[in-house]
C-alpha cells in the first residue's frame, strides 16, 4: 500500500490547493485572515486545556496545541455537503476552504515558532551533585553498564575512583546500587579539572559514543599527559583512532564478551573445552595480527586473516601453458626443484 499511499497524498494536496479560490482570499483577505488565526486561536486553546487536564507540562502542551491548530481534512467534506445541501451558499463555502487551507500552511510556521520560543526544559538537577574539587586515583569518564562492571575489581581492591556521567537519570540509577556519580561532561576541560584529571594516574573514558571518547582522549592527552589512558573503543575503526592517539589500552566493547560466547556455544555443541579454548586462542591471535596490519595498511588491511562462510578458490590462469618451464641454468633448476 505505500506506493499507492504517496501518489493518494500527492493527489489529496494538489486538489486541496487547486481548491483555494486566490480571488477571493485577495478580495476578502481581512475577513479570511481573522477568520483563519481566530480559528486557530480556539482550537489550540482547546487542546492545551485538554493536554494539561492529562498532566502534560507547559512545553508539551503547547506544542500539542500548535501541531493540531490546523483545520482537519474532514472539513472539505463537510463544506462540500452543506454546499450541496443549500445549507451555506458558494461564496461561504469558498471562504471556510481558505481558511481551512491557510490554517494547515501556517501550522509547521506556527510549530517552528513554539519550538524556537519555548526551548527545552532543563532536566530536575535535585539530588544531583556537579563534579568539584575530586581526587580520585581512577578517574571514570561516563558510567554505564560497561563502566560499572569495570569498576568492581578495581573497588575490590580499595582503589579510590572519581566518576563523572553527563546522564542525570544515570546518575540516579547507580546511586540506588551504591555508586557515586557526580555530573559532569567529560568532553569539557573545566570539568576534567574539576574531577580531578591532573592528579589521577588513569583516566578510563567509558562513553558510548565515540566521538566523545575522541574529544576526551584528545584533552587529557593534550593538558595531562602524566595520565594513563583507558577507552572503550566502539568499533575497530574507533580502535585504530586510539591506537594512534597513543593510548595506553582500548578495548572493543564487544569484543570479550563475543569471544565468551563464542566459546561457550563451542562447548554446548560438544567441542571438547580444551578444542574450544584453542580455537577462541586463535581467533584472538588473528584478530591481535589483523589489527596491526591495520594500523600500518588502513581498515582493509589482513582481510585474509579473518575467516567467512563463503568458500574461496584460486583464481585459474587465463593462458595454460603447453609445455613444463624449463630452467635457462643448473642454478635456475635447482631452485625450481626445491620449489616443488
Amino acid at each position: 500500500m505505500e506506493p499507492f499511499r504517496g501518489i493518494l497524498l500527492g493527489l489529496f494536496f494538489l486538489g486541496v490547493g487547486m481548491s483555494l479560490d486566490l480571488n477571493l482570499v485577495l478580495a476578502s483577505w481581512p475577513l479570511i485572515t481573522g477568520g483563519v488565526f481566530s480559528f486557530m486561536l480556539v482550537k489550540s486553546f482547546g487542546i492545551y486545556v485538554v493536554a494539561r487536564l492529562f498532566k502534560a507540562n507547559h512545553r508539551e502542551a503547547l506544542h500539542r496545541a500548535a501541531l493540531f491548530a490546523q483545520g482537519g481534512e474532514f472539513a472539505f467534506v463537510l463544506y462540500a455537503g452543506a454546499l450541496s445541501g443549500g445549507v451555506m451558499d458558494a461564496p461561504t463555502a469558498a471562504g471556510m476552504t481558505a481558511v481551512v487551507i491557510l490554517s494547515m500552511v501556517l501550522t509547521p510556521l506556527a510549530v517552528m515558532a513554539i519550538e524556537r520560543l519555548t526551548p527545552a526544559e532543563k532536566e530536575s538537577m535535585d539530588g544531583i551533585e556537579e563534579a568539584s574539587d575530586l581526587h580520585g586515583r581512577v578517574l571514570f569518564v561516563g558510567f554505564g553498564r560497561f563502566a560499572q562492571v569495570v569498576s568492581q575489581p578495581l573497588l575490590a581492591k580499595g582503589i579510590d575512583v572519581s566518576i563523572i556521567e553527563i546522564d542525570v537519570e544515570m546518575i540516579r540509577a547507580a546511586g540506588q546500587f551504591g555508586f557515586k556519580v557526580y555530573y559532569g561532561d567529560g568532553t569539557r576541560l573545566d570539568v576534567l579539572r574539576a574531577s580531578g584529571a591532573a592528579t589521577a594516574e588513569a583516566v578510563l573514558v567509558c562513553v558510548d559514543k565515540q566521538e566523545a571518547a575522541d574529544k576526551v582522549v584528545e584533552l587529557v592527552k593534550s593538558e595531562f599527559p602524566h595520565a594513563k589512558l583507558f577507552v572503550r573503543a566502539f568499533d575497530r575503526g574507533h580502535a585504530l583512532r586510539l591506537i594512534n592517539a597513543g593510548v595506553e589500552y582500548q578495548l572493543r566493547e564487544t569484543l570479550e564478551s563475543a569471544l565468551v560466547f563464542g566459546r561457550q556455544v563451542l562447548v554446548n555443541l560438544g567441542v571438547d573445552t580444551s578444542e574450544a579454548d584453542e580455537l577462541v586462542l586463535d581467533v584472538r591471535r588473528r584478530d591481535e595480527q589483523r589489527l596491526e596490519m591495520q594500523i600500518a595498511g588502513g581498515l582493509r588491511a589482513g582481510l585474509s586473516l579473518m575467516r567467512g562462510n563463503i568458500a574461496t578458490t584460486q583464481p585459474a590462469p587465463l593462458v595454460v601453458p603447453r609445455k613444463k618451464a624449463q630452467a635457462l641454468n643448473e642454478e635456475a633448476a635447482e631452485t625450481i626443484e626445491g620449489g616443488d
